[in-house]
């Protein structure tokens, strides 16, 4: 493969000379509170979808807002000439709630201090679709032979619930020979990685009511059952909170073992525990051994409690018996786990340990593995090692993508990950942030890339 049609001045006076544009749009979109799983920011919603669309046409594409029977998606185009190859690109733009009291500046009013853009939404996954788009603008203006769409959906972070539904409406078009997501992390600052596979996901909400209202411990406190105590005791017995062993008859049905070659293949590419601790900012781990941590994070399913409500919440301690709780659950899972056979598992263990219970699923993600030896995968390593100049690694993801499934399903093409951020960008995490030199990689990388695939021969 060939960049020699790539000016690297023009790519770099390009852009240098977009950066206060770049930081002027970026806080634009992350200001917006498009949170997609609080019904009451539906405005937010459409006021992004509103404002995607006219930053695209702003920078020379062609854009249009699709309906779903749930969110709408943004689709956009730098259209070529129908004899090249088209690379569809998908991001995100809806984003996880945000606590403002728990951030050390206002989430949906992004700060820029120095290099830094702290603020929810900047590198899940505003921050590097608005890079991406740059690197397109220049692959258009610089007349690169191909044709580049865009997917940017605004239901991703409730797992995609009618993102398939509007593929096969949309199909026709958004046929291309390949996708490409900017969706994913790296493994530190020093090493970009190119994931080959996703964790499905089955959330679940378990909730108990013991009776009509809270009530005083004093004069229940022995008789009345407590319905916090009873999901915990529910939870422990879900799995082993030391070892992560799940403990739920089937769950592990059909999974597949990662290889010894993976396994190597992990930790050759750089992971280390040492620094995946400093960054997530953890004191305890399950294991200390790198190859073990890699297989954890990235070929193991899990079970994981995110949060238990319930009982009285304020200051000090109120004596009483909470009446009813909920508790919020969910599984990773890795190929071939099958989502409805694990959920069927729960609610069958649920009904034997607690019968009381109700159990309501939040939705469901396939697994996602393909390999990375094809010529797109390739023009992705390629295009890391012109804008970095190291080799990238080639490793599985442990966060789940519902719509590369469906993405795969309904297009069948190659699927690329070309992720932008880092491990201390904080993905879902307070203080949330991305950079100007990521933000910059990525307008290169992407440049680099788009140059590549116009090059494949089918």
């Amino acid at each position: 493969m060939s960049t020699t049609d790539v000016c690297l001045d023009k790519l770099e006076n390009y852009i240098s000379a977009a950066r206060s544009r770049y930081e002027k749009e970026l806080k634009e979109l992350v200001d917006i509170a498009g949170v997609s799983m609080d019904p009451e920011r539906k405005p937010q919603i459409e006021a992004t979808a509103k404002y995607a669309k006219s930053l695209l046409e702003a920078h020379g594409a062609k854009a249009e807002i699709l309906p779903t029977r749930g969110n709408p998606v943004v689709v956009g185009e730098y259209f070529a000439d129908k004899k090249y190859p088209t690379v569809a690109v998908y991001n995100h733009l809806d984003v996880q709630p945000a606590d403002p009291d728990k951030w050390k500046s206002p989430p949906f009013d992004m700060k820029i201090e120095a290099d830094r853009y702290l603020g929810r939404g900047t590198t899940d996954d505003k921050g590097p679709a608005l890079a991406v788009l740059y690197g397109a603008k220049f692959a258009s203006e610089n007349k690169f032979p191909i044709n580049i769409k865009f997917i940017w959906e605004l239901e991703e972070e409730i797992g995609s619930p009618s993102f398939e539904e509007f593929l096969k409406k949309n199909i026709d078009r958004l046929r291309c020979d390949s996708v490409v997501i900017s969706d994913t992390v790296w493994i530190s600052k020093d090493k970009p990685a190119m994931p080959y596979g996703l964790r499905g996901l089955q959330a679940c909400m378990i909730r108990l009511k013991t009776g009509g209202k809270n009530v005083h411990s004093g004069e229940v406190g022995g008789l009345a059952r407590n319905p916090i105590a009873d999901l915990c005791d529910l939870i422990a017995k879900c799995h082993d909170a030391r070892t992560g062993e799940v403990k739920i008859p089937g769950f592990y049905d059909g999974m597949k073992k990662a290889t010894d070659e993976e396994l190597d293949s992990f930790v050759a590419s750089g992971f280390s525990l040492a620094h995946y601790r400093q960054a997530h900012e953890l004191n305890l781990l399950r294991t200390e051994d790198d190859r073990e941590g890699a297989d954890r994070i990235w070929t193991r399913p899990t079970f994981e409690v995110h949060g238990i409500t319930g009982g009285y919440q304020g200051p000090g301690v109120k004596t009483i018996v909470p009446f009813e709780a909920e508790a919020k659950v969910s599984m990773r899972l890795v190929p071939d786990q099958d989502p409805l056979h694990v959920l069927d598992c729960l609610k069958k263990f649920v009904k034997e340990i607690l019968p009381e219970a109700e159990i309501e699923a939040e939705g469901a993600l396939k697994p996602f593995v393909s390999h990375y030896k094809d010529d797109y995968s390739q023009a992705g390593a390629e295009a890391c090692r012109l804008t970095f100049g190291v080799e990238p690694a080639f490793i599985r993801e442990g966060g789940s993508i519902g719509a590369v499934v469906s993405m795969k399903e309904a297009l069948d093409v190659p699927m690329v990950f070309l992720g932008l951020s880092l491990p201390e960008h904080g993905y879902h995490a307070i203080n949330e942030n991305f950079d100007w030199g990521q933000a910059e990689g990525g307008m290169k990388l992407f440049s680099h890339y788009f140059k590549l695939l116009s090059e494949i021969k089918k």
